[in-house]
């Protein structure tokens, strides 16, 4: 069975294949990510085409959010990261690439970057820094 979305042009997140489909809850589904940072990266789509976070309607956004905390029991169990990066990219100026709203939940494990404080403040490095003074 595919995922049933509707957009009028070709998007990658509105005919995604039922085997790649690792959760589901409602008007959500979730999937590993085709080009992960980390291992278990998952994305969190909404079946409704829709491109940013702030035009969900509350009761998709109530289904993304509650399949994302399933999920990340879920990572918990089956790779028991130290942490986590939960982020959007809302719009193309920060970065969006493919125009259907997605969620990244990346696992994040001790040792996989020198010194990760700052996390998402990194996307400005020259402002990542805040702790030291620099």
């Amino acid at each position: 069975m595919v995922v049933p979305l509707f957009t009028p042009e070709p998007c990658p997140f509105c005919d995604i294949a039922d085997d790649r489909v690792v959760g589901r809850l409602g008007t959500a589904f979730a999937i590993r990510d085709g080009y992960p940072v980390s291992p278990g990266h998952t994305l969190l789509i909404p079946r409704r085409h829709i491109g940013s976070l702030f035009e969900l309607p509350g009761g998709d956004l109530l289904d993304l959010l509650t399949l994302l905390g399933r999920v990340k029991a879920e990572l918990d169990r089956e790779h028991h990261p130290d942490g986590y990066n939960i982020g959007v990219n809302d719009g193309a100026a920060a970065g969006q690439t493919v125009p259907h709203l997605h969620i990244h939940l990346i696992p994040r494990y001790h040792g996989d970057q020198p010194d990760p404080r700052g996390g998402v403040r990194w996307i400005f490095p020259e402002k990542a820094d805040y702790w030291s003074g620099k």
